[in-house]
Protein backbone atom coordinates (compact mmCIF):
# COMPACT_ATOMS: atom_id res chain seq x y z
CA UNK A 1 0.00 0.00 0.00
CA UNK A 2 1.45 3.39 -0.97
CA UNK A 3 1.64 6.32 1.43
CA UNK A 4 -1.07 8.06 -0.62
CA UNK A 5 -3.51 5.29 0.21
CA UNK A 6 -2.89 5.74 3.96
CA UNK A 7 -3.15 9.54 3.91
CA UNK A 8 -5.50 11.17 6.41
CA UNK A 9 -6.78 13.53 3.72
CA UNK A 10 -8.16 10.81 1.45
CA UNK A 11 -11.69 11.37 2.68
CA UNK A 12 -11.45 15.20 2.84
CA UNK A 13 -12.39 17.68 0.12
CA UNK A 14 -9.10 18.43 -1.71
CA UNK A 15 -10.04 22.11 -1.99
CA UNK A 16 -9.35 22.42 1.75
CA UNK A 17 -5.64 22.00 1.02
CA UNK A 18 -5.51 24.73 -1.61
CA UNK A 19 -6.58 27.95 0.10
CA UNK A 20 -6.75 31.10 -1.96
CA UNK A 21 -4.77 33.82 -0.24
CA UNK A 22 -2.95 34.09 3.05
CA UNK A 23 -5.32 36.24 5.12
CA UNK A 24 -8.86 36.23 6.45
CA UNK A 25 -10.83 33.07 5.72
CA UNK A 26 -7.79 31.52 4.04
CA UNK A 27 -6.08 31.44 7.45
CA UNK A 28 -8.99 29.46 8.86
CA UNK A 29 -8.78 27.05 5.93
CA UNK A 30 -5.02 26.67 6.42
CA UNK A 31 -5.53 25.86 10.11
CA UNK A 32 -8.20 23.29 9.23
CA UNK A 33 -5.96 21.63 6.63
CA UNK A 34 -3.04 21.55 9.05
CA UNK A 35 -5.31 19.94 11.66
CA UNK A 36 -6.02 17.09 9.21
CA UNK A 37 -2.29 16.76 8.56
CA UNK A 38 -1.50 16.70 12.29
CA UNK A 39 -3.54 13.48 12.63
CA UNK A 40 -2.15 11.88 9.47
CA UNK A 41 -0.03 8.73 9.79
CA UNK A 42 2.01 9.61 6.68
CA UNK A 43 2.47 13.36 7.27
CA UNK A 44 6.28 13.20 7.21
CA UNK A 45 6.31 11.14 4.00
CA UNK A 46 3.88 13.58 2.39
CA UNK A 47 6.07 16.54 3.33
CA UNK A 48 9.18 14.81 2.02
CA UNK A 49 7.42 14.09 -1.28
CA UNK A 50 6.39 17.74 -1.61
CA UNK A 51 9.97 18.86 -0.95
CA UNK A 52 11.45 16.26 -3.31
CA UNK A 53 9.23 17.22 -6.25
CA UNK A 54 9.22 20.94 -5.53
CA UNK A 55 5.46 21.09 -4.95
CA UNK A 56 4.66 24.78 -4.78
CA UNK A 57 0.93 25.04 -4.21
CA UNK A 58 -1.18 23.81 -1.34
CA UNK A 59 -0.77 22.34 2.11
CA UNK A 60 1.41 19.21 2.10
CA UNK A 61 2.64 17.39 5.19
CA UNK A 62 1.19 20.11 7.36
CA UNK A 63 3.17 22.91 5.72
CA UNK A 64 2.23 25.90 3.62
CA UNK A 65 3.94 27.01 0.44
CA UNK A 66 6.02 29.61 2.31
CA UNK A 67 7.01 27.12 5.01
CA UNK A 68 8.31 24.69 2.39
CA UNK A 69 10.25 27.48 0.65
CA UNK A 70 11.90 28.31 3.97
CA UNK A 71 12.75 24.63 4.53
CA UNK A 72 14.33 24.41 1.06
CA UNK A 73 16.39 27.57 1.73
CA UNK A 74 17.62 26.20 5.07
CA UNK A 75 18.54 22.89 3.45
CA UNK A 76 20.42 24.66 0.66
CA UNK A 77 22.36 26.77 3.18
CA UNK A 78 23.27 23.71 5.26
CA UNK A 79 24.40 21.86 2.14
CA UNK A 80 26.54 24.80 1.06
CA UNK A 81 28.06 25.09 4.54
CA UNK A 82 28.95 21.38 4.50
CA UNK A 83 31.01 21.80 1.36
CA UNK A 84 32.50 25.14 2.42
CA UNK A 85 30.62 27.42 0.04
CA UNK A 86 29.02 30.66 1.22
CA UNK A 87 25.34 30.67 0.40
CA UNK A 88 23.80 33.99 -0.53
Amino acid sequence: MSWHERAGCREVDPDLFFPIGTAGLALVQIDEAKAVCARCPVRERCLQWALDVGQVEGIWGGTTESERRATRRRSARKGAERIGVKAS
